[in-house]
This record gives C-alpha cells, structure tokens and sequence, in this order.
C-alpha cells in the first residue's frame, strides 16, 4: 500500500523564492465567437483594449511584469501579471482594471485566472470578486529554483501553469504526494526544468503547479520521456487538469502531444510584453546586483 507522505528532500523545501510578489494567470474568452471573429471589429476593439490596459499597467506602481497574449487557434487572451505585493494589485483592480472592466465586458467575459503568491491575503481575493472575476488563489507548498533564479532567455522559455483538481477517489494528500515524486525526479533527471513550484489551492481540494522550460525541446522531454510521461497515470487515478496554461514558443508537435494527454490547454506565443529592468523574483533575474 502507497503511504502518501515522505519527507522533502532539500532542494524541496528551499525558502520561497518569490517573495512577496504575487502572480496572475488568466484568460479572456471573446463573447461573440465564429470563424471569421478574427476578421472581425469585436475582435479588434478586444485587442485595442487589452493594449491600452496593458500601456497603462506597465505604468502602474508595483506592477513588475504585464504581458496580453493572443490565445493560438481561440477566441481569447492570455493574460499575465506580477504584482510586487498585495497592495499593489488590490491598488490595480482599484483603478486600471475598474477604468476598464466595462469596455472589456462588452467584447469579452473572464475565464479562470489562476493567482500564485507565498500567502494570499484576504484583500487579494476581494479585489477580483468584487469584479465577478472567478479564481483559484494558490499559496506556495514547495518546489525549486535552479541557477541562482537566473531568468531564462524569454525568446525560448516556455512557461506552463496549471491547476489540478482531485476526482471524488482521490484525495489532497495523495494529489500532493505524486507531485512531490514529480519535483523530486525533475530535479535530478530534467536539466532544462528550470522552475518547478507547487501551490495549494485555497478552500478547494486542488494544487497549482507552475514550471519554467529553458527551452520548447525541454518540455517536449518533458512530456514524452520525463516526469510528466512518468507519474501522468498515476496523477490522473485521483485527479484531473481543469486547466493549462502555455506561455511562450511551444512547438506544433508540443500541442500535439499534450492533445493526446488530454490537457486542457491554451497555447500562445509572446505578444505585448513588459518586465520591469532587473527582472522579477517569480520568473527569474536579470542582475543579481538589483536583488537586495
């Protein structure tokens, strides 16, 4: 019989490495859908909005990283933020996204958005509820950070976030249990898995898992001869992916391959794109002198 507890190896139970910062994934799904919406003034309103929300949270105060990616083969966008703290991404949805939630509504409706933080304060879930925004709120478990929490080079890193969800015979601690094996393998065995962090979901029995690929061939590895190919069946008897979110170049045959593992995925490359000079504790640095 499984025991579905072991003890973290070090490099498991490393200090947290994002400190207070506080990061959103999430998408937008087009309201009026159909093969020629891309040809279409909805969609172009959709995608001027999103730029002048972008242009003004790049300017906003404690906003270290805004990124709006054009889902590949959908209706809808990919969103990303890193907020420095709590104050300022309640400080955010305060103003930037209050000034425009109603244009936006009209062409678009918010889909889950997956938040990743050390702790998640209160303050953080109000201010997406209080604009009907649905979300899961993950607080860091454990994980790990290679090469000093260098950032890898953005024109081929790939970043997956994903949330998982335990089935009605599946159970928190088992779900926690095979994703620790998985950390625990991809440290040794998967050189390009780079980032690996698990977060459990507040008030649901469900983990957020993010992981940065210095490369598209590392998480084609990944997939096929790593980890995920490894504990994937072991993983789906007590859970399923209710999301999963590919940020960066993913190859075709990448989508392929996560098609037949039956993810539910939504693949984009980078589109408009900004992260303050140093870089950021959740994604990687660009000079260990800024780092205090």
């Amino acid at each position: 019989m499984t025991q579905f507890k072991e003890p973290l190896p070090s490099y498991l139970k490393e200090d947290v490495q994002t400190g207070t910062e506080i990061s959103i994934t999430g998408k937008w799904i087009a309201t009026q859908k159909s093969k020629f919406f891309r040809k279409s003034s909805e969609y172009k309103e959709m995608l001027k909005e999103w730029d002048d929300i972008h242009q003004e949270a790049k300017q906003h105060d404690g906003m270290l990283s805004t990124e709006i990616n054009p889902a590949i083969g959908q209706d809808a966008v990919l969103i990303h933020h890193i907020f420095q703290d709590t104050d300022a991404l309640v400080s955010y949805f305060n103003t930037t996204a209050e000034n425009h939630m109603k244009t936006l509504s009209a062409v678009a409706k918010p889909d889950i958005q997956l938040i990743r933080g050390a702790k998640i304060d209160e303050k953080v879930k109000h201010a997406l509820s209080t604009k009907k925004v649905k979300a899961s709120f993950g607080e860091y478990l454990f994980g790990y950070v290679k090469h000093d929490n260098q950032r890898p080079d953005p024109e081929h890193a790939v970043q997956v976030t994903a949330k998982w969800t335990c089935k009605d015979e599946g159970t928190l601690e088992e779900l926690i249990y095979w994703w620790q094996r998985v950390g625990n393998d991809a440290f040794k065995m998967e050189e390009g898995l780079v980032r690996f962090e698990v977060y459990q979901v507040m008030d649901e029995n469900a983990l957020i898992i993010h992981e940065t690929f210095n490369h598209s061939d590392e998480l084609k590895f990944h997939l096929t001869k790593g980890t995920a190919e490894k504990y994937k069946k072991d993983i789906d008897k007590i859970a399923f992916p209710e999301n999963y979110f590919f940020r960066g170049p993913v190859a075709w045959m990448i989508r392929t391959y996560s098609k037949f593992m039956h993810l539910p995925a939504t693949y984009t490359g980078q589109g408009i794109h900004y992260t303050e000079d140093g870089g950021t504790l959740s994604e990687g640095i660009f000079n260990l002198k800024k780092i205090e």
